[in-house]
């Protein structure tokens, strides 16, 4: 029987699990290069790929994924309104 392995993080908020991310994994992979590099220089010693895996089992590093991927969804959104402008207008409609 085959076993569906989910690559995306989830975490547990008052017994609620909320992905931690976008669903896509092309789009996950997009948003985590946009921060990946500020995080690497942010925090030295430390790299974003070792957070992401110890925030398979702690809640600080959850956490602080979860800011980092938020800000990686604000950088990714102000990208594609500054290449696409028209698109932000139909959007806002």
């Amino acid at each position: 029987m085959a076993q569906f392995v989910e690559d995306r993080l989830l975490m547990a908020t008052n017994g609620v699990r909320q992905g931690i991310g976008p669903e896509d994994a092309d789009t996950r992979a997009r948003h985590e290069s946009l921060v990946a590099s500020d995080y690497d220089r942010c925090h030295p010693g430390d790299s974003f790929e070792a957070m992401k895996l110890r925030a398979r089992f702690s809640k600080e590093d959850q956490g602080l994924l979860k800011e980092w991927m938020a800000l990686a969804a604000m950088r990714a959104a102000k990208r594609r309104a500054s290449q696409d402008p028209g698109e932000a207008d139909r959007a806002a409609a």
